[in-house]
């Protein structure tokens, strides 16, 4: 049973960390549905963490053209495109760091089954999602990200930690409202992303290494990656596509109706 709930919650991981509707959202939702409680803080802790390097590495599956050119870019040492590329990632990171080091504690409080919270914050998504409708509208050919727009961008993805808000959401739907191309803001928004994870997952790791989990299985941990990975590889791609073809309006609709579902639920708990 608990290997089920692990491909369950590893597929979950996979598809809706790339897909608009917010992967902390839904896996909070699933350990309420699926009534996942593993007994041990530590392990849920290395569980998740496994779970979000998954995804990790299906984007670097993903886009591993675009991160050996950026290499390539900055390896020559000189203020080129990739340089420039890389310099903005960097800007779009400083917004969640902080969060991260000023507020780690309090975010982490909020995952703690609350979704009720997760459902208000499903309706944001929607709401940004829906105005993305509009944005297409306005510009008919998009520009690349610049730096202040890989500040806003920032600012986005520092929002989206708490649970209901999506990541990949946020930033491509601010990405669209300021005026960035389809295509662009899709590659940026997914790779802005790399960092911080990876740099959450060492420390995590670090933290883990030092004070093991009392109860250690590992299969959970196997198949939960592995559904991850491939669903995530999937979701990315598909991401890609729906975003150069202006789909997002599905997903806020979607949103809204699984976020005042999480709202009536958590009411009556």
């Amino acid at each position: 049973m608990e290997l089920l709930k692990a491909l369950i919650l590893g597929i979950l991981q996979g598809l809706t960390e790339f897909l608009p509707v917010s992967s902390s959202g839904h896996i909070e939702l699933g350990k309420v549905l699926l009534n996942y409680d593993p007994g041990d803080n530590e392990y849920e802790l290395l569980f998740t963490v496994i779970l979000h390097f998954a995804t990790v590495l299906s984007t670097m599956v993903v886009f591993r053209k675009d991160i050996l050119e950026l290499l390539r870019g900055l390896f020559r040492f000189t203020w080129n495109e990739e340089t420039k590329f890389a310099a903005k990632i960097l800007l779009s990171m400083i917004p969640v760091g902080i969060v991260g080091v000023l507020l780690e504690d309090y975010v982490e409080a909020l995952f703690d089954r609350k979704i009720v919270l997760v459902g208000c914050m499903l309706l944001i998504t929607g709401v940004l999602l829906y105005l993305t409708k509009y944005a297409e509208g306005l510009r008919t050919k998009g520009h690349s990200v610049g730096f202040k727009d890989a500040i806003i961008i920032g600012l986005a993805q520092a929002v989206a930690v708490l649970p209901g808000i999506s990541r990949s959401g946020s930033t491509i739907a601010t990405g669209l409202l300021l005026g960035v191309d389809k295509s662009k803001i899709a590659r940026f928004s997914f790779l802005m992303v790399l960092p911080p994870i990876i740099g959450v997952t060492l420390l995590k790791i670090k933290d883990l290494a030092e004070a093991p989990p009392a109860n250690f299985d590992m299969m959970p941990l196997v198949v939960g990656f592995v559904a991850a990975f491939i669903s995530g590889l999937l979701a990315c791609t598909w991401m890609i596509n729906l975003v150069k073809k202006g789909k997002l309006i599905y997903f806020a609709i979607y949103c809204f109706i699984v976020g005042s579902i999480a709202i009536g639920a958590g009411m009556m708990m």
